[in-house]
Order: structure tokens, then C-alpha cells, then sequence
């Protein structure tokens, strides 16, 4: 028995240090705004508005443009976001079609099926107000968004 607890307690000991490790990383130079993270250098993501229209039965949303200026490799991207006002827990991904020399994406007002929903997003607090955010799958070759909801603030970056 006594064993047993000395045992519980050495663990315990060898994942304090673990859980007591602070976040080391670069940190990202303005708040609320989303930054690609590119080994040890940040990429500010692009802050747009989208134009909101109705079409049939569904929303239009779109972005002047055909693409954004901060690109990533990465088929899985990696964000960090150092936080004052945003909730990063309340940003979605979506993926962006190029039609007409512009980004557009269109949301039934009646989600079927087929509709275009969010992409997974894992978030992870780092610290007091820094998170960092990660696609929890691949992101093909295209234009991307993260947008909080509620609001037709879209932070946008290009997959390549």
C-alpha cells in the first residue's frame, strides 16, 4: 500500500515539471489577428470583410480577389493568436471558391447534406491570451477563411 502511494506521488512529482513548462514560441506582435506559424517566423493572415448577399436560398459571401497574400505549405496549418477581445474557440474554418476574379462561399439557409460546413479546428490555450490553432485535417491546395461567428470578418490565407 505504501508502495503504491510513494509510486502516485513520484509521478505526480515527474508531471508537475511537464505541466509548469511555459510556451517558448514566437508571439505574435498584434492581438486579435491570427498568425500562420512558419517554423520560428509569424504570417499575419489577411483581414477582410465579406460582402453578404442572398441567392435563392442560400447566402453569399465574398471577397474581393481571387486569392490572399499570406500563403502556407502546409496542408494542415498552424495558427497563433494572441487574444484581447476574439474567442478563439468561437473562430470556424472555411474553404473559399474562386469564381469571378473573387472568393465567394455559399450557405444554405437550409443546411443540407452537401453544404459546406466548417473544417475542424483544434485550440489550444498556450498561455494567458495566446492560443494556437490547428487544422485537425488536410486542407487542399485553395483559399481559406477563419471567420468568428457571428460576424463577416474573415481572416484569409491561401493553401499552396
Amino acid at each position: 500500500m505504501i508502495q503504491r502511494i510513494a509510486s502516485a506521488a513520484l509521478l505526480v512529482c515527474l508531471a508537475a515539471p511537464v505541466a509548469a513548462q511555459k510556451y517558448k514560441g514566437p508571439i505574435p506582435p498584434k492581438n486579435d489577428l491570427p498568425f500562420l506559424v512558419h517554423a520560428d517566423s509569424l504570417v499575419e493572415t489577411e483581414l477582410a470583410t465579406a460582402q453578404e448577399s442572398k441567392v435563392k436560398d442560400a447566402l453569399l459571401y465574398s471577397l474581393a480577389g481571387a486569392s490572399a497574400k499570406p500563403r502556407t505549405p502546409l496542408a494542415e496549418p498552424v495558427f497563433l493568436i494572441q487574444t484581447s477581445k476574439l474567442d478563439p474557440r468561437r473562430l470556424s474554418l472555411y474553404r473559399f471558391e474562386v469564381k469571378n476574379g473573387r472568393r465567394e462561399l455559399t450557405l444554405p439557409t437550409k443546411p443540407k447534406k452537401d453544404s459546406p460546413r466548417p473544417l475542424r479546428v483544434t485550440v489550444t490555450q498556450l498561455g494567458e491570451g495566446l492560443y494556437k490553432l490547428e487544422a485537425s485535417e488536410n486542407l487542399e491546395n485553395g483559399e481559406y477563411g477563419l471567420s468568428p461567428e457571428g460576424s463577416n470578418d474573415v481572416f484569409c490565407f491561401s493553401v499552396y
